[in-house]
C-alpha cells in the first residue's frame, strides 16, 4: 500500500522499503543526518501506515476497557494513554495508543497488525453498541519531532498546540479544515503528530519543511526509538511476549476489571521462568543485531531484539531479552556479533533521555 505522500518521497529520492504492507520511505539522505536532526533540531516523518480507528456509540469504552490492557475509564477528554492488547495467554497481540473525545473515542495501532487488531476488535464486539470505522486510507499522519519542533508548528493549526500537555491531543483546524494535533511520538523528543485528510497530507508536508522541518525516513525513526528503549511490534513485542517481560506491567491495570488476558498476566506476573527485556552495552562499534546471542559463561541466556551503534551517544547498544537473574544493570556478558563474542553489560533503559 502506499501513502499519500508516496508521490512526494518518490520524486525526492527516497530510499523506499516494504514495512508492513506498505512502501515506505527508509531515508532521504543519511540515516544519521536524519537522525542527528531530529535529535538537533526538528525532523518530519510520514506515519501514515500506522492504523487510525475510531469508536462512537453508548458501548465504545466498555469495549476499549475489554480488549485494552489499561484503564480507560479513568482518561481525560483529549487525553491519549499507552497500553497493549494482549491475547488470551497474556502474550501482545498490538502496542497502541487510545484517544478519548467528548464524541468519542479513537486508537493507532501498528501499520502490520491493522487488519488483525480490527477483527480482533469486532470479533469481541458482541452485542455492544459500537461503531467502528477504520480511518487509515482516508487520512495521513505526519509527526514533527525534535527540540525545535515545538515552536516550529506555532500558528500552523488554529488550536495553540504548544500548550497541550504530554500525551494530551485537540481536534482544531488546518487551512479551515478538520484536523487532530497530538504531543506525542515515537524519538524520545518532544513534538506532535498531526491527522489530516489524505488530500491534505502534501500541503502539510511541505507547509512543514518550509519551516524548517527535516524529511527523515523509517531508518532514523528506528534508531531514535532504540535509544529511547520504546519497544517495536516484531521485536521487543509479539504474541508470545507479555508486558511485564517487556518492562510495561506499568501499562497493565488489573484492577480496573475484567478485560482479555488478565487472569493470564495474573499467573505471569512473577513467572521466574521468563525472560525479561534489558538494554546492552557493547564494547567497540560491533552491532549486536536482532536474533545474536547473549551469552554468559559460554552459554546461551538470552537473545537481541534490536541493536544499533547509537549516532547520538556514539557507542553499540542493543536491547534484548535475558533470564531475570542476568537483568540488573552492571551484570558483564557478552553478544555473539558474527561468530565472535563481543564484551557486554547490561545498563539501565532508556539510552537516551531528552533533556527537559
Amino acid at each position: 500500500m502506499r501513502t499519500p505522500l508516496y508521490d512526494w518521497h518518490i520524486s525526492r529520492g527516497a530510499r523506499m522499503v516494504d514495512f508492513g504492507g506498505w512502501d515506505m520511505p527508509i531515508q532521504y539522505t543519511t540515516i544519521t543526518e536524519e537522525h542527528t536532526a531530529v535529535r538537533s533540531a526538528a525532523g518530519l516523518f510520514d506515519v501514515s501506515h500506522m492504523g487510525r480507528l475510531s469508536f462512537g456509540g453508548a458501548g465504545a469504552l466498555d469495549l476499549i476497557q475489554h480488549v485494552f490492557t489499561n484503564d480507560t475509564a479513568t482518561m481525560k477528554d483529549g487525553q491519549v494513554r499507552y497500553g497493549l492488547v494482549c491475547n488470551e495467554r497474556g502474550g501482545i497481540r498490538d502496542d497502541v495508543l487510545v484517544y478519548r473525545w467528548p464524541y468519542g473515542w479513537a486508537m493507532v495501532v501498528n501499520a502490520a497488525n491493522r487488519e488483525k487488531i480490527v477483527a480482533w476488535i469486532e470479533s469481541h464486539r458482541a452485542g455492544r453498541d459500537v461503531q467502528m470505522v477504520d480511518q487509515t486510507l482516508t487520512t495521513a499522519m505526519v509527526a514533527v519531532q525534535g527540540p525545535k519542533a515545538v515552536e516550529l508548528c506555532r500558528g500552523l493549526v488554529e488550536a495553540d498546540a504548544s500548550q497541550l500537555r504530554y500525551y494530551f491531543a485537540v481536534p482544531t483546524r488546518y487551512r479551515g479544515k478538520a484536523c487532530v494535533v497530538s504531543r506525542t511520538g515515537y524519538t524520545g523528543e518532544d513534538g506532535f503528530e498531526f491527522f489530516v485528510a489524505a488530500d491534505e497530507a502534501v500541503t502539510l508536508w511541505e507547509e512543514l519543511i518550509g519551516r524548517g522541518a527535516r524529511p527523515c525516513g523509517l531508518g532514523a525513526r528506528d534508531t531514535l526509538r532504540l535509544e529511547a528503549a520504546m519497544p517495536l511490534y516484531g521485536h521487543e513485542l509479539g504474541e508470545e511476549i507479555d508486558p511485564f517481560q517487556a518492562g510495561l506491567g506499568w501499562a497493565v491495570k488489573p484492577a480496573k476489571g475484567d478485560f482479555v488476558g488478565r487472569e493470564a498476566l495474573l499467573r505471569r506476573k512473577d513467572d521466574p521462568s521468563l525472560r525479561v527485556r534489558v538494554g546492552l552495552e557493547l564494547e567497540g562499534k560491533r552491532i549486536g543485531r536482532e536474533g545474536s546471542a547473549v551469552l554468559s559463561g559460554g552459554a546461551e541466556v538470552g537473545r537481541v531484539t534490536s541493536g544499533t551503534f547509537s549516532p547520538t551517544l556514539e557507542k553499540a547498544v542493543a536491547m534484548a531479552y535475558v533470564e531475570p537473574a542476568l537483568a540488573a544493570a552492571g551484570t558483564a556478558c557478552e553478544v555473539d556479533v558474527r561468530g565472535k563474542a563481543a564484551p557486554a553489560k547490561v545498563v539501565s533503559l532508556p539510552f537516551y533521555r531528552r533533556a527537559k
